[in-house]
């Protein structure tokens, strides 16, 4: 039998990162978690992929276990690493930080197809273009 879920946590978190103090701390403790076994794991898992961001979902259940999936890296933060951009524009329509090629936003689609909810890579493509719009990128032929 299936153990009842507590509660579902979202984090973003740094690569092989993980410490017990907040934002992983504050949430895991709440729900009863033991947070050095969370960051254990975590950390374990992720320690290839130093110096990203790593979103994570955490489900907790009512005995006060856990599990955590690891999904790809934001798309903003692949396409700020593309650009050698530090941030985004705070006005994306009037001031552009960079520009990426349709080649560049397919590479980026690609990385990402695991966790968009996207049919094939031509809408995977879509939606990327449509972040780094959001963020103040030009995509342009090429």
């Amino acid at each position: 039998m299936a153990k009842p879920i507590k509660a579902q946590i979202k984090l973003q978190i740094p690569g092989g990162g993980a410490t017990p103090a907040p934002p992983v701390g504050s949430s895991l403790g709440q729900q009863g978690v033991k947070i050095m076994d969370f960051c254990k794991q975590f950390n374990a898992a992720t320690s290839n992929r130093r110096g990203e961001t790593v979103p994570v979902i955490i489900t907790v259940y009512g005995d006060r276990s856990f599990s955590f999936i690891t999904k790809t890296q934001p798309t903003t933060e692949l396409i700020k690493k593309k650009i050698s951009a530090k941030k985004g524009s705070s006005r994306p329509n009037v001031d552009k930080v960079g520009k990426l090629t349709w080649s560049d936003v397919e590479e980026i689609a690609k990385v990402k197809m695991p966790d968009l909810n996207a049919v094939d890579i031509e809408q995977a493509k879509k939606i990327v273009a449509g972040s780094a719009r959001s963020m103040g990128v030009d995509v342009i032929e090429g």
